[in-house]
C-alpha cells in the first residue's frame, strides 16, 4: 500500500493574501525593514534601453549645476541668468540670498559665478569684504582692484570710459551716456555726504551739486577730483549762485553753502572716510574680464567707510556696464553679459537715511541692461531694522523684485517677516529652522562637527514649492574657498598654502612670503601719512 502524499496548503485559500512586507507570523518571511533599491543616474541616451523603468528628474536641468536635490538626489541646475534667458522660469535675472553666517551664502554664489564664467558671462564682485571671491577671480584670470586706507583710490567723479565712449557715439546715444555719467557722479557725491552726516543733503544742496558738476565739466581739462568740485563751490560762479538763490548777496551764498562746503572738506581732507575718494583712480576697471573690488583691508569697526566704499564700487561698476552696453547697442563693441554680486547689502542700507533710494536707483534696471544680479544679506531683520518706515518698505522691495530667493538656515523669529515676502509652507519653514541649528560636539576628535545646515539651501520662485538642494564642493573649489588660510602657519610663523584633496586631506605646497603687501595689516586709521613728504602728522 503506497503512502499517501500530503498536498501543499494553498496560502491564498480562504481569501488570505501576503502583506506588503511578506507573510506575518513565525517562518512567514515578514521583513521589518524594507531596503531601498539602488538608484542610478544617467542621460537619456544611456538609459533609453531601460524603459519603462527610468524616471525623469523633478529638478530643473537648465543653468549651472549647483548640487543635488536633498529629497530626490537628482542634480539641481540653477542660476538667475539661465533661468531668465533660457528656461523662462523667472521674469527678472536676479536673486536674493538669505541665511545665517557660516552656512555657505558666498559658496553658492561663487559656484554660480564660476559656472556662468564658463558660459561666457563675466562675474563682477563689486565689493569683497572677507575676501570671499578674490581667489576665484584670480583663478579665472580676472582683475583684482584693492581699496582701503593706503591701498588704493577710487575717484567718484571719474566718468570712467564714458568720456571715450561719448566721442565714439553720436546723437541721442551720446547724450544718454553723458547724462548717465553725470547722474551717477551726482548720486555718489550726495551718497557720500549722506554717510558723512547720517542724513541726506537738502534739496538746495542737491541742486548746487548738480550745477557745480556741470560748471566743473566745462572748466576742467581732464578728470576732476572732489577737490576740484570743492573749489567750484568756493569760487561761487554765477550759475551756481543762481541755483543757490542767494538773491545777489555773496554773504548769503556763503551761509547757504557752508554745510556743503564742510562736508566736501571732510571728504577731501581725510575725515571719517579717509582719502580713498580724494585722488585719481589707481586701477581702472577692465570690462573684458572678471573683476573683484577687494576691500577686505577696511576694518569692520569702520562701518561708515565700508558702506561708502561698497556704494562707490557699485556705482562705478554699474556705470562701466552701462557704457559697455551702449557701445554694444551701437555695434562698436561685442555684446557682453555680466553677473554682478552685491554682498553685505545691509552695511550700506544702515549707513544713513536715504541710501536705500541710492541702492534702489542703481539696481532697478538690471534686466534692461543685460545684467544678472545677486544680492546677499543675513536676514530679513537686517533689511527691516532701518529707522524710517519708507526705507524699510523699499528695502523689502529688493527681495520682492528678485526673480528667485535662495534661503539657508534661518531662525524661527525670521519666518514671519520672510513669509510676508516669500510664501512658504509650514514644512519649508521647519526645514529652514532645522538648518540653522548649531553644530554638535564630536568627542572623538575634540572638535565641532560641521553645522547641519551648511551647504543646504531652499530655492524659491514666487509661490511655487521650494527646491531643497545641497551644494557640495569639488577639490578645486575647496582650495579657492578656504577662508581660514591665514590661520595656517609653519614653525617659523610663515603662512602656508594648503591644497585640499578629494578625501579632505591637506598638503602644504608652498610658503607665502611675509613681504607680500596683501598679508600686511591695515594701517592705523588714526595715522595720516603724507605721500609727498613721507612724514606722519
Amino acid at each position: 500500500m503506497s503512502k499517501k502524499t500530503k498536498k501543499p496548503v494553498d496560502p491564498t485559500r480562504g481569501g488570505r493574501r501576503p502583506m506588503p512586507r511578506g507573510w506575518p507570523g513565525m517562518g512567514g518571511g515578514y521583513s521589518t525593514y524594507l531596503q531601498a533599491p539602488a538608484e542610478w543616474r544617467g542621460t537619456t541616451v544611456q538609459v533609453c534601453g531601460l524603459w519603462p523603468f527610468a524616471a525623469g528628474t523633478g529638478s530643473p536641468m537648465v543653468g549651472v549645476p549647483i548640487g543635488r536635490n536633498i529629497l530626490s538626489g537628482a542634480t539641481m541646475c540653477c542660476d538667475p541668468i539661465s533661468w531668465f534667458m533660457r528656461a523662462k522660469l523667472i521674469s527678472n535675472p536676479s536673486m536674493f540670498v538669505l541665511g545665517k553666517p557660516g552656512l555657505g551664502k558666498s559658496t553658492i554664489t561663487r559656484r554660480m559665478a564660476l559656472g556662468l564664467a564658463g558660459y561666457g558671462i563675466q562675474p563682477l564682485v563689486l565689493g569683497d569684504l572677507k575676501p570671499d571671491y578674490k581667489d576665484l577671480i584670480e583663478a579665472l584670470g580676472g582683475q583684482v582692484i584693492q581699496l582701503g586706507r593706503g591701498r588704493g583710490h577710487l575717484n567718484v567723479l571719474d566718468p570712467g570710459e564714458s568720456r571715450e565712449a561719448a566721442l565714439r557715439l553720436t546723437g541721442k546715444a551720446r547724450e544718454a551716456i553723458q547724462a548717465d555719467a553725470h547722474g551717477r557722479r551726482q548720486t555718489m557725491v550726495s551718497a557720500l555726504i549722506s554717510i558723512m552726516r547720517s542724513a541726506p543733503p537738502t534739496d538746495r544742496e542737491e541742486t548746487i551739486i548738480d550745477e557745480a558738476l556741470k560748471v566743473l565739466d566745462e572748466r576742467f581739462q581732464g578728470t576732476p577730483v572732489l577737490r576740484d568740485l570743492l573749489q567750484v563751490v568756493q569760487d561761487a560762479p554765477d550759475r551756481v549762485r543762481n541755483v543757490a538763490l542767494d538773491r545777489g548777496s555773496l554773504d548769503r551764498y556763503r551761509q547757504i553753502t557752508e554745510g556743503l562746503e564742510a562736508s566736501l572738506i571732510g571728504l577731501v581732507g581725510g575725515g571719517r572716510l579717509g582719502e580713498i575718494f580724494s585722488e585719481q583712480t589707481d586701477n581702472p576697471m577692465q570690462m573684458d574680464r572678471p573683476v573683484v573690488f577687494d576691500v577686505s583691508n577696511i576694518d569692520d569697526s569702520e562701518t561708515n567707510l565700508q558702506a561708502a566704499v561698497l556704494l562707490a564700487c557699485w556705482s562705478y561698476g554699474f556705470g562701466a556696464v552701462a557704457v559697455s552696453q551702449a557701445l554694444a547697442d551701437a555695434g562698436l563693441e561685442p555684446r557682453r553679459h555680466y553677473f554682478v554680486i552685491l554682498d553685505e547689502l545691509w552695511r550700506v542700507l544702515r549707513a544713513g537715511r536715504g541710501l536705500v533710494d541710492r541702492v534702489d536707483a542703481l539696481t532697478r534696471l538690471n534686466r534692461q541692461r543685460g545684467v544678472g544680479m545677486a544680492m546677499i544679506s543675513h536676514t530679513m531683520s537686517d533689511l527691516l531694522a532701518l529707522e524710517h518706515p519708507e526705507d524699510r518698505m523699499k528695502a523689502k522691495g529688493f527681495v520682492e523684485r528678485s526673480g528667485m530667493v535662495i534661503c539657508g538656515g534661518l531662525p524661527r523669529a525670521e519666518m514671519e517677516n520672510l513669509t510676508e515676502v516669500v510664501p512658504m509652507s509650514e514644512e519649508e519653514q521647519n526645514m529652514l529652522i532645522g538648518w540653522q541649528d548649531p553644530p554638535a560636539w564630536d568627542p572623538a576628535t575634540g572638535e565641532e562637527a560641521a553645522p547641519p545646515g551648511r551647504g543646504n539651501f531652499l530655492v524659491k520662485v514666487g509661490g511655487r514649492p521650494g527646491i531643497p538642494v545641497h551644494v557640495g564642493l569639488t577639490s578645486v573649489e575647496r582650495e579657492i574657498n578656504d577662508t581660514n588660510k591665514l590661520w595656517r602657519t609653519g614653525a617659523d610663523g610663515r603662512p602656508l598654502k594648503v591644497e585640499v584633496a578629494d578625501d579632505g586631506t591637506e598638503e602644504v605646497v608652498e610658503e607665502y612670503s611675509l613681504d607680500d603687501p596683501a598679508l600686511l595689516p591695515p594701517p592705523d586709521p588714526s595715522t595720516r601719512v603724507v605721500a609727498r613728504t613721507g612724514v606722519d602728522e
